[in-house]
């Protein structure tokens, strides 16, 4: 590993491009994983006792980003309205954002059930081990302590009461309610400019001098991406189990067909919208490959954001896309997945998954479900359980895919992120604010040597 990371190093100094790098130390992540396990075993002391070792690369670089993501979010809405990029059209530009990101939910919805249907999909083919059965148990207990939880209520938990509590991330919408923050800040900051021009002169100057400091830990952080990819990507598949993914190998295929299928709705969209597909996909690699390894979608703001920047959307745009993103309208998590289940378990309890009042119910509750709770640690299951219990299906059941959890997760994550980026990009173009110049230029390629 040791010597990996230094061949990584290498290629930093002579100038290999971030997106190559990123690419690379995937693919070299992946056969040094399988060659650990074929050596050694997936049971093996030495490979579990070396994958903590991997971690501190992997998961360090991880908490690195998660450290930075509130500072980022609250200081880049802050900033977007002290420097006027937002003051004109704020309201239309969140009611954008919002509505693509929950209505490519309920898109990604539709996609899981016709996949779910298509690969005739049913909870009853799958064998219940010890470990489903302990997953059926943990998720009943969890569902004990949201059951009877009201849309109302989801709405108030994204308001910040305490907004110094919400700063240490410690509430599942910790982030929603930093942004709410930063835009009454910046809200009585116009106020305060209309009034006393010198004191917001001031005001503005620090909230620049802050953002300028934060950007710049963010670019620090963003060299070590594919040092993190590495050690993610090597400790993930070596502790696979390949027979349990073998096993359940036709959930695993339906799950990426609907994810995939998703993927190219957001590519139509960007299509229609009149933009190049092959463009986006090509400046949004890296941040793609950081989401499917780390499976974090918080931990992949920082990328997220710079990467939409780097495809000529204003930083208040991105800003409160990639921020929404982390808790509504999750495509991959809250759509597609609680989409796949419900239809999987419906047959269990007498219920045709045809039935096209089933089907419209399903995909009305995703979209309202996955409003403010997607970005919760485990977004996926919380989503599934909340779309379940709503269906009077048996939420218990939503542990049956728990030994391919991960490599699913892995796709969800990075599907999550890509229609984050959508939203941005999309939005931005309907309001004419999008830079056309920067989006084809192969240039303005996300970096971290700046």
């Amino acid at each position: 590993m040791l010597g990996i990371l230094a061949v990584l190093f290498y290629m930093q100094k002579k100038h290999v491009s971030f997106s190559k790098r990123v690419f690379i130390a995937l693919g070299i992540g992946i056969v040094f994983g399988f060659a650990l396990q074929f050596i050694y075993g997936v049971g093996s002391e030495v490979l579990t006792k070396s994958a903590e070792w991997f971690s501190i690369v992997g998961s360090g670089y991880v908490k690195f980003l998660q450290m930075v993501v509130m500072p980022l979010v609250f200081i880049s809405i802050l900033a977007a309205f002290t420097k006027l990029k937002l003051t004109n059209n704020i309201g239309k530009i969140s009611t954008l954002i919002l509505g693509l990101l929950v209505g490519t939910t309920a898109v990604a919805a539709m996609v899981g059930i016709v996949t779910a249907v298509g690969f005739d999909l049913e909870a009853v083919q799958i064998n219940q081990g010890e470990a489903e059965q302990a997953q059926t148990m943990k998720l009943e207990e969890t569902y004990g302590g949201i059951e009877g939880r009201t849309m109302p209520q989801q709405i108030l938990d994204l308001l910040p009461a305490n907004p110094f509590l919400d700063f240490t991330g410690a509430r599942p919408t910790s982030t929603i309610s930093v942004v709410i923050f930063a835009a009454f800040l910046g809200i009585a900051f116009l106020g305060v400019r209309r009034k006393s021009p010198e004191q917001a002169e001031h005001f503005a100057k620090i909230v620049d001098a802050f953002y300028a400091v934060i950007m710049r830990v963010v670019t620090l952080i963003l060299r070590l991406t594919p040092y993190g990819v590495l050690a993610i990507m090597t400790k993930t598949v070596a502790l696979s189990d390949f027979a349990a993914i073998i096993n359940l190998g036709k959930f695993v295929v339906a799950s990426y067909v609907a994810l995939t299928i998703m993927f190219i709705i957001h590519l139509l969209l960007l299509t229609i919208s009149g933009l190049n597909p092959v463009t986006y996909i090509k400046k949004a690699f890296p941040v793609l490959a950081f989401a499917f390894t780390s499976r974090t979608s918080a931990g992949a703001l920082p990328l997220n954001i710079k990467t939409q920047r780097s495809l000529g959307v204003p930083e208040g745009i991105a800003n409160f896309a990639g921020s929404f993103g982390l808790s509504i309208g999750q495509n991959g998590c809250a759509g597609i997945y609680p989409a796949m289940l419900a239809v999987m378990i419906a047959p269990t309890v007498g219920i045709d998954p045809l039935s096209p009042s089933f089907i419209a119910t399903v995909i009305a509750i995703v979209a309202i479900s996955s409003f403010g709770v997607a970005g919760v640690g485990g977004g996926a299951t919380f989503a599934a359980l909340l779309v379940l219990s709503a269906l009077d299906l048996p939420v218990g059941l939503a542990g049956l895919l728990i030994s391919i959890e991960p490599l699913i997760d892995m796709g969800r994550t990075a599907v999550n992120v890509s229609g984050s980026m959508t939203s941005g990009i999309l939005t931005s173009r309907i309001t004419k604010e999008i830079d056309p110049v920067i989006y084809t230029d192969m240039n303005q390629k996300i970096e971290a040597e700046a």
